[in-house]
C-alpha cells in the first residue's frame, strides 16, 4: 500500500469527521429521513468520485500493481457495493440495540459517530493482517471461503432472536471495570453520580455497537478479499462504505420491517463469495460476474420483500438477526 496515498486518504476522512461533529452536528438533534437521505447521497457521490480518481491516478497510486486501472476501479466499485450491502445487516442490528437500551433518538447519531471512529481503527488493523496473511499464505483463502459459506448458510437458516446485550462479553467486562450510572446524562458517555465517576448507559450502547461491528468485520473483510487482494482497494472501499453507514441507518431504520427477505439475499451473497474463494484455483469468476450476482441477489430480495407479505410467526430466515454469535 502506498503510504503517502494512505496518509492522505486517512487525513481526508478525519477532516470530514471533524467537520461532521464540530460543524454540521455540533448540537445534538434528531436526524430526519430527509437529512439522512441527503447525507447518504453525499457519501455515495464521494465514493463514486473517489472511484473515478482511482481509475485516473491508479498508475501513480500503485505502480507495478497486478491490477490495471480499469480492473482496480471495477474492483473498488464491487467491493464498495458488497460492503455497503452487508452493512445493511448492521443497520438492522443497530435498530435492535438502540431499542434495547432505549437510546433517545437525539443521541443516536453521537453513538454511531464514535462507532465509526472505532470501526475505522479496527478494520484498518484487520485488513492489514488479512491482506498480509493472504499474500504470505495462499491456503488462508480456503479458510476464509469456508467460513463465508458457513456464515451464509447459517444466516439463511437462523431463526429470529431478540438481542441480549447483557450477555455481550464486552459489556460484562465494562460492568466489571466501570461503575454504571442508573440513567442517561444527556450526550455524555461518562458522568458523576453521587461523587463517583461512572459510565452512562450511552457508553454501554457504544460498547455493544463497536463489538457488533467487530463481529460483522469478520465476514465483510474476507468477502471483499474474494474480490481483490489489493490492500489499498480493500481498505478504501471498506472505509468509504462505513462512512455512509450512519446516514443509511437513519434512512433505513424506519423501513426495517419492509425488507424481510433482505437477510436471505445477503446470505446468498456471502455463500457465493465463499464458494468463489474455494473454487478459484480451478474456476475463475471475474469481477463483473461477481458484481452482477450481488446486484441480482439484492434486487431480488428487495423486490420479493415488497411483493410477498411477511411470513407468519415462527418462520425462520426472513427477518434480520438480532446478533451473530
Amino acid at each position: 500500500m502506498n503510504l503517502l496515498f494512505l496518509t492522505g486518504f486517512v487525513a481526508s476522512i478525519l477532516v470530514i469527521l471533524a467537520l461532521d461533529l464540530g460543524v454540521f452536528n455540533r448540537r445534538a438533534h434528531v436526524i430526519s429521513i430527509r437529512e439522512a437521505g441527503a447525507w447518504s447521497a453525499v457519501w455515495v457521490a464521494l465514493a463514486l468520485a473517489f472511484n473515478v480518481g482511482l481509475y485516473v491516478f491508479w498508475e501513480r497510486i500503485a505502480p507495478g500493481s497486478a491490477h490495471s486501472a480499469r480492473e482496480a476501479a471495477l474492483a473498488f466499485f464491487t467491493g464498495y457495493v458488497l460492503e455497503e450491502s452487508l452493512s445493511m445487516d448492521n443497520v438492522f442490528v443497530f435498530v435492535l440495540i438502540f431499542s434495547y437500551f432505549r437510546v433517545p433518538a437525539i443521541y443516536q447519531h453521537r453513538v454511531l459517530f464514535w462507532g465509526v471512529i472505532g470501526a475505522i481503527v479496527m478494520r484498518g488493523v484487520m485488513i492489514g493482517i488479512g491482506t498480509t496473511m493472504v499474500q504470505r499464505f495462499d491456503w488462508i483463502l480456503y479458510i476464509f471461503g469456508a467460513f463465508l459459506v458457513f456464515t451464509g448458510v447459517r444466516m439463511a437458516l437462523q431463526r429470529d432472536e431478540n438481542p441480549h446485550p447483557e450477555n455481550n462479553p464486552f459489556v460484562r467486562l465494562a460492568r466489571k471495570l466501570l461503575p454504571i450510572a442508573p440513567d442517561y446524562d444527556g450526550k455524555r458517555f461518562l458522568t458523576r453520580h453521587k461523587g463517583r465517576l461512572m459510565a452512562t448507559p450511552l457508553f454501554l450502547t457504544l460498547v455493544v455497537v463497536e463489538s457488533s461491528d467487530l463481529i460483522f468485520a469478520t465476514d465483510s473483510i474476507p468477502a471483499v478479499l474474494s474480490i481483490t487482494k489489493d490492500s489499498t482497494i480493500v481498505f478504501t472501499s471498506n472505509i468509504l462504505a462505513i462512512m455512509g453507514l450512519r446516514s443509511m441507518y437513519f434512512v433505513l431504520a424506519g423501513m426495517v420491517e419492509k425488507f424481510h427477505y433482505l437477510k436471505t439475499g445477503l446470505a446468498a451473497v456471502l455463500t457465493f463469495v465463499g464458494l468463489k474463494m474455494l473454487v478459484e484455483p480451478w474456476v475463475h469468476i471475474g469481477i463483473p460476474v461477481s458484481l452482477a450476482f450481488i446486484a441480482l441477489c439484492l434486487g431480488t430480495a428487495v423486490t420479493v420483500s415488497m411483493i410477498v407479505p411477511r411470513p407468519g410467526p415462527g418462520t425462520s430466515g426472513n427477518l434480520p438477526p438480532a446478533t451473530r454469535e
